[in-house]
């Protein structure tokens, strides 16, 4: 994965702008001797925003920019002039993406939608100047308001692809070639354990034009969830399918075994997932005949429908798309999506799985000059000398 351009999980560090001070300016004129105060109001610092973009669908352009800083505001000046805003800063992430607090491991937010815009930190104001203090009590009030402070923030922006049918099974269970041979996507191909190392996605034609996208991930085993093979990092990218397609070869000695171990091992994953309708394909029947098949059938689960394909001769692919088609579209499956809200529930992480994904990660940040890097924590007036 080290050479791999799919880039699903980094961590940045996000910085707003703080707050431009206001002005404490006294007019002074020619023939005004009392000209009283004119002091302005001090720019607001910029906002860090995060922004679907359906151009990106990797993070890799983030994974060498740990740094995102807003603009500071500008000060205030004499004239009541109004100190300039800071720059915005705008963090483009592709549909799907989820962020969290890396320090507390809480759920931010989820971006699902090309343009959705999600403030991530929020700049700040600018402190008044004096001539906003001005009553008749008080006609040359000699204070003015600081800028409010920063606020920083380092989040793990964690990338869930977007698909309707997700593909669960042992390596070399047939995933890769299944979505060869109905999509365009060409995934990777050969005879070796773990031969699809980052997911894949591909569109699956349908009858009248229709389509549907379908999600390739590389293949769990028992125990994934205590870290053999791949473990179960990439199980997030079906955690948004609403139909898991589960694929197990059909000279496998119990299908039902394996069938139950996947099902085990996404429990221990995220018990919601089993929420999800479920299809089962007995995938290279190729090297089965109709009596076996038969034989097989009358052994297999009976609560969620089975279909026998082989994705080299076309076996059973035209119906497999029809079964496909009818759960996505199903009233279930629709009552099930609205019941939810139409978003899946995102938990909170550990912060020990941070620590241990990132532990050679280094913010690098050096303090600018005349700039303390701690922010400040109390909103005061402050006593400032006349500015000429």
């Amino acid at each position: 994965m080290a050479e791999s351009n799919f880039v699903d999980y980094v961590k940045i560090y996000c910085r707003s702008g703080k707050g431009g001070r206001g002005s404490m300016h006294l007019h002074r004129a020619k023939y005004q001797p009392n000209g009283g105060p004119d002091g302005g109001d001090g720019g607001r610092g910029g906002h860090v925003y995060l922004r679907g973009n359906h151009n990106y669908w990797t993070l890799l352009h983030l994974r060498y920019e740990r740094h995102v800083f807003a603009g500071h505001g500008g000060n205030g000046s004499k004239c009541c002039s109004h100190g300039a805003d800071g720059e915005d800063r705008y963090i483009d992430v592709p549909c799907g993406t989820v962020v969290y607090d890396s320090e507390t491991g809480k759920y931010i937010c989820d971006v699902t939608e090309d343009g959705q815009t999600v403030m991530l930190l929020k700049g700040g104001r600018g402190g008044l100047g004096n001539w906003q203090f001005r009553t008749s009590t008080n006609q040359t009030p000699r204070y003015a308001q600081p800028g409010e402070p920063m606020q920083e923030m380092t989040v793990i922006l964690e990338l869930k692809l977007l698909a309707d049918v997700g593909l669960v099974g042992f390596p070399n269970a047939g995933k890769s070639t299944l979505l060869s041979s109905i999509s365009s996507a060409r995934p990777k191909i050969a005879n070796y354990p773990f031969t699809t190392l980052e997911p894949s996605l591909g569109i699956v034609p349908y009858r009248d034009s229709k389509s549907f996208v379908m999600a390739d991930i590389p293949g769990i085993i028992e125990g994934a969830s205590e870290g053999k093979g791949l473990g179960l990092r990439f199980l997030r990218h079906i955690e948004r399918n609403s139909l898991l397609l589960f694929m197990v070869p059909g000279d496998t000695d119990d299908i039902r075994k394996e069938y139950g171990v996947l099902l085990g091992e996404l429990e221990k994953f995220n018990p919601g997932m089993l929420d999800k309708h479920r299809v089962l394909a007995v995938t290279k029947c190729d090297l089965l005949d109709e009596e076996l098949m038969e034989m097989l059938r009358e052994e297999l689960p009976e609560d969620l429908p089975v279909v026998f394909i082989s994705a080299v001769t076309g076996l059973g692919i035209t119906g497999l798309k029809d079964v496909l088609w009818q759960e996505l579209n199903s009233e279930r499956n629709k009552i099930q999506s609205i019941s939810e809200g139409g978003s899946m529930i995102h938990r909170d992480k550990e912060v020990a799985s941070f620590d241990r994904d990132f532990a050679d990660w280094e913010d690098g940040l050096a303090v600018e000059d005349g700039e303390d890097i701690e922010e400040l924590t109390d909103f005061e007036y402050e006593e400032l000398e006349d500015e000429e």
